[in-house]
């Protein structure tokens, strides 16, 4: 899966991530490669985190099956 993300160097010096499609999924670094590396690992964090809330959710009457893209 390919996310848009945007960088933005702080105040402080730090670099600011954010994928926008991806509510509240935010990460730094202090510098654009290690933001863009931390991103990476938020975005998958934040993926897993909300497939947990819907299998959680899910009603037990349905089959559940999971899929890879």
């Amino acid at each position: 899966m390919l996310f848009h993300v945007t960088l933005e160097e702080a105040e402080d010096g730090w670099f600011v991530a954010e994928c926008p499609a991806l509510p509240g999924c935010v990460s730094q670094g202090k510098e654009e490669t290690e933001a863009i590396e931390n991103i990476k690992e938020a975005i998958q964090a934040w993926l897993w985190a909300e497939d947990q809330k819907a299998a959680a959710q899910a009603q037990s009457d349905r089959h559940q099956v999971i899929v890879a893209v």
